[in-house]
């Protein structure tokens, strides 16, 4: 498998890194933080990055995207990553994108996908309930038969960017118990439809999730995306691309993280030399690296797998894969680069501390190292 850029992507990479550094510091998010912003980022770097093509990357031309592939979208969220741009790319381009790519009608692709290309259009999935912790199918939203539609009961929580999403692809159960892998069905629902509440919330990192309660939403038979009991199946397929997706921005982050500390290390004086020619620091920093690069060597492997159109087994596993390697990675990193800052790296004042709350944030996104590890081995047979 070939792990490196061509050339079109290294110019993109270079594209992606100039736009975020000369557009999104770390100041901003502190800004965004610290006036509770109503939406929590920004909508006019959301249009510039629609402007530059980056929400239509895999979305295929004749629905006005790029019709790139999957290498192409990594670069950017690398980047983006970073950044720790808090755009709400993982969730409508990332999750409500592909569900609508896999599953959608071709009359569903079209209403939204040309939008979301266009950042016209936030899209969500809203999937996690109180107690299915990373199992998919543990629905216990139910939606049944009302005339030619259906009603939908129930609540979600985690929902990302759930409060200013323009849609929201809700799973629920048609048909068996909670647990069962059929009967999970995923429907469209406008976030303005009545019955639909949402709760604004925040994560540690800032970042944005929200509750959402279905009180009988009434929605029409064209709703449903995908086949009525077969969503199980999609969601997990959406699931993981997203989770891949989610894997690049950590990769960018603990890059950031990283080479943060290591320039600290090289002008923080102790004894009058750096504290970076300190043996013991030297080999900590040595293995940070070491699990960054072999956390790029996942990333990429699972990226690849996607451009090559791999079954979804294998897909399954390069993004189980990933997913356990970055989860590890970053939280070693958030907390060894909090660490060799010293005192000022608990403070507020220090920017590594939003790295640190990312990577925690991160870790727990759509399953952590221990979920993938054990998922890993079940798919391998183990």
């Amino acid at each position: 498998m070939d792990l490196v850029l061509n050339e079109d992507q290294e110019l993109l990479a270079r594209t992606a890194r100039e736009f975020v550094s000369g557009r999104s510091s770390l100041r901003r998010i502190r800004q965004l933080r610290d006036a509770n912003d109503a939406d929590g980022f920004s909508r006019d770097l959301w249009g510039e990055m629609a402007a530059l093509g980056w929400l239509g990357i895999v979305i295929p031309e004749d629905l006005d995207g790029a019709g790139l592939g999957a290498m192409d979208q990594m670069v950017v969220l690398e980047e983006l990553g970073r950044g720790l741009m808090p755009e709400p790319i993982l969730s409508t381009v990332l999750l409500g994108a592909n569900a609508l790519l896999l599953g959608g009608s071709a009359a569903q692709k079209k209403a939204h996908l040309p939008k979301v290309a266009a950042g016209a259009r936030l899209l969500t999935v809203a999937y996690q309930e109180a107690t299915s912790r990373y199992d998919l199918n543990k629905v216990a939203t139910k939606a049944t038969k009302s005339g030619n539609g259906w009603t939908l009961s129930g609540e979600k929580i985690q929902v990302l960017d759930g409060h200013v999403a323009d849609q929201l692809i809700v799973s629920a159960r048609t048909s068996g118990a909670a647990g069962d892998a059929k009967g999970v069905t995923l429907f469209l629902v406008a976030a303005d439809t009545p019955g639909v509440t949402i709760e604004r919330q925040a994560r540690i990192d800032s970042r944005n999730v929200a509750l959402v309660r279905l009180d009988d939403v009434k929605v029409d038979a064209d709703a449903v995306v995908g086949t009525v009991d077969e969503g199980g199946a999609l969601l997990a397929r959406v699931v993981d691309r997203a989770t891949i997706g989610l894997c690049a921005e950590m990769l960018g982050a603990m890059q950031a993280a990283f080479e943060m500390t290591n320039a600290y290390l090289k002008t923080r004086l102790q004894f009058g030399v750096p504290i970076g020619s300190f043996q013991a620091l030297k080999h900590r920093a040595a293995k940070m690296y070491i699990e960054l690069e072999l956390a790029r060597s996942t990333v990429m492997g699972a990226h690849r797998v996607l451009d090559e159109q791999k079954d979804d087994t294998v897909i399954a596993k390069l993004a189980s894969l990933a997913k356990a390697r970055c989860s590890d990675a970053f939280v070693l990193i958030g907390n060894e680069c909090v660490q060799m800052h010293g005192g000022i790296g608990v403070t507020d004042e220090a920017d590594i501390g939003f790295f640190f709350k990312r990577a925690r944030v991160a870790e727990m996104t759509f399953g952590d190292a221990t979920f993938h590890r054990d998922r890993s081995a079940k798919l391998e047979g183990y």
